[in-house]
């Protein structure tokens, strides 16, 4: 069996699926392939969509999604391809297609009043980010690039929990609409992921049986 731990990583990022403009992802700017990089982290997750409505949260189940992630880390700089597959038969499409694919950059440039400042470049939008030294806790704000006045939010707000010991991430993605200063909430993904490390296998893990 792998050997799960939980990802620092900040990024997201993710359920940031619900973005319909999301169709179109950024393309690596590298066409290097590499086993080179100081670390790669696995997610595999599951996400319940929530919607504001009358000042509360309600359940959005044909929103909810399955998905996984491939983490890069390259010193200060991680890089993640997220891909997603939304699993009701009666989502209806508004979120985009049922299976994304989605890739993020996370640039961290420095530590003030003990936080730890990020870029983020990313295939829905980009912004900034901040973190504890560990990567237990973490806050992405980004914005959605030239929105329509039709879509009903214009920023994402990710607040992430990483629980190490457990191997397991939580983390709440908002999508909102940000206008005069105010914000109003449209709509949420609850996130829980468990992390994979590359391991080695004393022997194949499965056999056919008849």
């Amino acid at each position: 069996m792998k050997k799960r731990i939980i990802s620092a990583s900040s990024a997201l990022f993710l359920l940031l699926a619900n973005y319909t403009a999301a169709q179109q992802s950024i393309i690596p700017p590298s066409t290097k392939l590499e086993f080179d990089d100081a670390y790669t982290i696995i997610w595999n997750g599951i996400s319940k969509a929530y919607r504001y409505e009358n000042e509360q949260w309600v359940r959005a189940e044909t929103y909810d999604y399955q998905f996984d992630v491939i983490q890069k880390r390259y010193d200060n700089q991680w890089k993640s391809v997220k891909s997603l597959h939304r699993i009701h038969p009666d989502y209806d499409g508004k979120a985009g297609e049922r299976d994304q694919t989605m890739y993020f950059e996370v640039l961290y440039k420095s530590l003030q009043d003990a936080k730890v400042q990020s870029v983020i470049q990313s295939s829905i939008g980009n912004g900034t980010g901040t973190s504890d030294v560990e990567f237990r806790v973490s806050e992405l704000t980004m914005y959605v690039p030239k929105p329509s006045k039709f879509l009903p939010y214009n920023k994402f707000r990710i607040t992430q929990s990483y629980n190490y010991e457990e191997g397991i991430l939580t983390e709440t993605v908002e999508l909102i609409l940000e206008k005069d200063g105010k914000e109003k909430p449209f709509m949420k993904n609850e996130e829980t992921a468990l992390i994979f490390l590359q391991t080695k296998l004393d022997k194949a893990p499965t056999t056919f049986k008849q």
